[in-house]
């Protein structure tokens, strides 16, 4: 009897270990694809340049058309709705949300070189050029409850012009 006691604890151990693995697999799969979404979605709104003021040598983002660029990349690249939920098919299972999205360009009244930080979202970086940044997130995956909650994913992309003094 005692030996029965010891292989099912033995059992329940490797189960919870292997649960947890899969989550941890799970959250860096997740968060690599967040990354790379990001980062591509965020190359692809710094193209959505002010026509009128690229004519008179000014690089100016175009705030609007930028942001529904950013935002139709997400969804294109992570097989999400209108609404950033998934998909059918999709990898994620939560909604993606955009919790920062900003255009820093001499519009902003900012010259270049420029020290930007964002000390709420762990952002850092000396910006040569016009620039868009944006912090995007979905909820952490569960295999496994536990007491303490895990938070999101989140994650920052950042993409920039550099321009030649």
């Amino acid at each position: 009897m005692d030996y029965i006691i010891k292989l099912a604890f033995v059992l329940v151990v490797f189960l919870y270990s292997w649960l947890f693995q899969i989550q941890n697999q799970e959250w860096d799969m997740l968060r690599s694809m967040l990354k790379d979404a990001g980062n591509i979605a965020v190359h692809d709104a710094s193209q959505e340049l002010n026509g009128n003021a690229l004519s008179q040598g000014r690089l100016l983002i175009d705030y609007t058309e930028a942001y529904a660029t950013f935002h139709k990349s997400l969804r294109l690249n992570m097989g999400l709705d209108e609404s950033l939920t998934p998909l059918p098919g999709s990898r994620f299972h939560e909604q993606v949300r955009i919790i920062k999205f900003e255009v820093v360009d001499e519009s902003t009244g900012v010259s270049f070189p420029f020290l930007y930080e964002d000390p709420a979202y762990g952002i850092t970086k000396y910006l040569q050029g016009p620039a868009v940044i944006a912090v995007i997130e979905t909820e952490h995956p569960v295999v496994i409850a536990r007491t303490k909650t895990q938070g999101p994913i989140r994650v920052p992309a950042v993409q920039e012009y550099k321009l030649n003094p």
